[in-house]
């Protein structure tokens, strides 16, 4: 029996036992933010008081307000999803991104793993990555910059049990706080010590081959300071077959807390040492209509090119010198793309009774280095790649000769490493000028480093199979076509060192007259960009002309060039909330904002400084809100403008910078039906549409990346046995077609999803859940070729990157 098949097994059986047990008399299910946002079922609580309202109604946020208390989300004139902790288990996300396709308006790709991960936000344009989402920790970004080319900031953090809960906010007031994210801002707040020792321990399974264990200690030091303490280690084979280990590490987080009588102040730290598979585009079979299928011996949701005969191998970076050997470094594989960071920081807030003080400060510091197999061209026959040229072509382990009609593929070793470092600084003052009215005075300063050294291209020769083998080719006359398998030497090379420094003052009012509740917000910041860039040179590492793999090769000649950059925008908000009673609120908002530029801008356009500009976001939104003991309803149309979007990316081995426009409108939906006692049918998902504008021939087609139609329906049963308390859920999803290219030529298609789970509290201290994901095995794409521009289905090959086939995990904690 496989591993896959006996988790199944072991859900389906957790869920029978449930279901055996007679249903015993229960109060209705009141779920929390979490849950109406479509994300997991609640555990079966007490219903409120007639007069307090649903639970939902009450619940407190902070992110993307001053108020030092929160605000409950219902009143909320901005868009914003919650999880708990729970719910996120509940979810059981490969990823922090992952766990974001429980914002309704956020479409996550995460079919590289467990990190890497490319995020998009209602209809905001980009070519990948993250730029439009910032992550933070305790209200404090991560990494100030919300994303570079090979780092997205979810990469820079894992979920494990030390998250309290997780807020994610679109849109609304975000341009003005925190490092002024016009996107998303998703807050992971951590949980803090207690009054009393606890300790909780955990143990997940994943037929991966995934062993993790997690814990967090919280308790007193003190009557007013207590402390937490947890982390998780984690080993996987990896969510495709690799034939090494694909994930491997963990983390240590640990906090202290001390109590005022008017405040409270918290210092934490983390440490996180972890390195992920990175999988990239793999070969399908496009049959000319947008439908793919799997090669026959290569299964895309399963296999990876990636093995162990190219896991350690050397890349030549630079000619000899003096005559010796050319210079030479060696990649690990294994070590994918990764993270090895510190993180401190602070959050305080006290009340003087004049004015109130909050403060957060972020200091991240270490390693994101990523070192993976990138492919580019699609299949071709030993016969295409010889072109007509008498030679052969041989497996290079045994020198046994490839015949005519067998299958090769070229993909790139590339290596990029990325030393950084963020430090971050928020603080507000709030004041009450007359009843109902607070004005806030904040200011944000953020200085960031970062070094990088990447060698990307060094193409190697392989046979079309899953762990693919090395090959070797050379010409009748003597030609070696290649070395060692590799085809060529690195194509494009970097050593930059960068620095900023952002400085930013906003002020921001909210009235509240009566039940109608107005708030605005400016924000005037600077930027400030510097860079030290090595020169590239081309030409033949080893002077041997008969080795034709690295005469074009790109490489670092020890000449330097700088860049300067300097920039101050404007951003502004405001935004109205109307209670009609105390569970139905509507809200609009407009807002103003700009992702300013940041070091790979310096690099893409180091002598066209003129043309980088902040790229601005002008966006309005209207919503509608309510949450009874029977429903949820949570509804925002929207519509933004972009102007000065700037695409870059490494195509055919070239940097290329584009610049354009876009707008998109739509409707962004969540909400939740409790028919009867303990039974649920939740929903999210958004209807939009999204066009580049001021283009040059991209203009009018779709924004990338993005479907038009995205919905997800959340149905789950939460009852009592005689063993305890169960629940059953799902979720199934439809997500529409989508166009992996900007010239709109890399059809993506339509797919459906199906993921179950099973859970049951056996006491209030041991628990067992069980979740399948992907239970259909449906074979679907999140990504196509995005190293060629515009149409990538020659030879009736198509490079794409599939969402993970069926796979399943299963987890018991216990509660000391």
């Amino acid at each position: 029996m496989s591993r896959t098949t006996l988790t199944l097994a072991t859900a389906t059986l957790l869920a029978a036992t449930a279901l055996s047990g007679a249903a015993l008399a229960q109060a209705p299910a009141t779920p929390d933010a979490a849950t109406a946002a479509g994300t997991a079922p609640p555990p079966v609580a007490e219903a409120p008081a007639a007069d307090a309202g649903p639970q939902q109604a009450q619940e407190i946020v902070v992110t993307g307000n001053a108020n030092r208390e929160g605000l409950r989300k219902l009143d909320a004139s901005y868009s914003i999803s919650t999880a708990s902790a729970q719910q996120i288990r509940d979810v059981a996300p490969i990823s922090t991104a992952d766990l974001l396709k429980i914002v309704p308006g956020v479409w996550v790709e995460t079919s590289g793993g467990s990190v890497g991960a490319n995020v998009f936000i209602r209809g905001f344009p980009s070519t990948g990555d993250a730029p439009f989402l910032t992550v933070e920790m305790n209200g404090s970004p991560i990494f100030a910059p919300s994303s570079l080319s090979f780092l997205e900031d979810s990469s820079l953090f894992r979920i494990d049990d030390t998250v309290e809960r997780v807020e994610v906010l679109r849109g609304g007031p975000s341009p003005i706080f925190s490092n002024g994210q016009p996107g998303a801002t998703s807050n992971f707040i951590l949980k803090e010590g207690t009054a009393d020792p606890h300790l909780s321990l955990r143990a997940t399974y994943g037929t991966e081959g995934m062993y993790r264990g997690d814990f967090v200690a919280q308790g007193p030091i003190s009557g007013d300071t207590s402390y937490m303490i947890g982390g998780f280690y984690r080993y996987s084979d990896g969510l495709r077959h690799t034939g090494f280990t694909g994930d491997l590490g963990g983390q240590i987080t640990g906090s202290v807390t001390h109590r005022f009588d008017a405040g409270k102040l918290t210092v934490y730290g983390r440490y996180l040492d972890d390195k992920n598979a990175f999988y990239t585009p793999m070969p399908l079979i496009e049959d000319g209509s947008g439908k793919f299928r799997t090669l026959p011996g290569f299964d895309a949701r399963f296999d990876t090119l990636v093995g162990k005969e190219i896991e350690v191998t050397q890349i030549e970076t630079g000619p000899s010198v003096n005559g010796g050997p050319t210079q030479k470094k060696q990649i690990d594989l294994s070590n994918g793309r990764g993270a090895r960071i510190y993180t401190v920081g602070s959050t305080f807030n006290y009340d003087f009774g004049a004015f109130q003080v909050q403060n957060n400060v972020n200091f991240t510091k270490g390693q994101a280095n990523t070192s993976a197999l990138f492919t580019g061209s699609n299949p071709q026959t030993v016969a295409q790649y010889l072109n007509g040229r008498p030679g052969s072509v041989t497996y290079a382990d045994s020198g046994a000769a490839l015949t005519g009609d067998q299958q090769t593929i070229q993909a790139g070793i590339w290596s990029v490493e990325k030393h950084i470092e963020s430090f971050t600084d928020e603080l507000k003052l709030s004041k009450e000028i007359f009843t109902g009215n607070t004005l806030t005075l904040g200011g944000y300063y953020a200085h960031v480093k970062d070094h990088d050294i990447w060698y990307l291209g060094n193409n190697v020769l392989l046979a079309l199979e899953p762990q693919a083998r090395v090959l070797n080719a050379s010409l009748a006359d003597g030609t070696q076509l290649t070395r060692n398998g590799f085809t060529s030497g690195a194509t494009y090379a970097v050593n930059n060192a960068y620095k900023s420094d952002n400085i930013a003052g906003y002020v921001s009012d909210e009235w509240k007259i009566g039940q109608l509740r107005l708030d605005g917000g400016v924000r005037v910041e600077r930027v400030k960009l510097k860079g030290v860039l090595e020169n590239l040179s081309t030409g033949d590492l080893d002077g041997n002309p008969l080795t034709a793999y690295n005469n074009g090769a790109t490489y670092l000649n020890g000449t330097y060039g700088a860049a300067r950059y300097a920039k101050t925008q404007v951003s502004w908000t405001a935004g109205a909330d109307y209670a009609f009673t105390n569970q139905l609120n509507g809200f609009l908002r407009a807002n103003q904002g700009a992702l300013l530029p940041q070091f790979d801008d310096l690099r893409g356009n180091a002598t066209a400084l003129q043309n980088i500009k902040p790229q601005k976001a002008r966006q309005y939104e209207v919503g509608l809100k309510t949450s009874t003991r029977f429903y949820d309803v949570f509804l925002t149309g929207f519509y933004n403008r972009f102007r000065n979007l700037i695409f870059q990316d490494i195509i055919n081995g070239a940097n290329v910078v584009r610049f354009g426009g876009s707008r998109a409108y739509g409707l962004e939906f969540e909400g939740a039906v409790r028919p009867v006692q303990g039974l649920q049918i939740a929903t999210r998902g958004v209807i939009q549409n999204g066009k580049f504008k001021d283009f040059g021939a991209n203009t009018g087609n779709n924004v990338n990346r993005q479907p038009k139609f995205l919905i997800a329906v959340i149905p789950s049963y939460t009852f009592r046995t005689e063993w305890g308390q169960a629940r059953l859920f799902g979720t199934y999803t439809h997500v529409g077609n989508r166009y992996a290219d900007i010239e709109n030529q890399q059809q993506l298609g339509k797919y459906d999803t199906l993921d179950l789970g099973a859970a049951i509290d056996l006491n209030d201290r041991f628990s067992i859940q069980a979740t399948v994901e992907n239970v259909t095995n449906t074979l679907a794409l999140t990504e196509g070729n995005i190293r060629t521009s515009g149409a990538a289905n020659a030879n009736g090959y198509f490079l794409g990157r599939p969402i993970f086939g069926r796979h399943a995990t299963i987890t018991a904690a216990y509660k000391f």
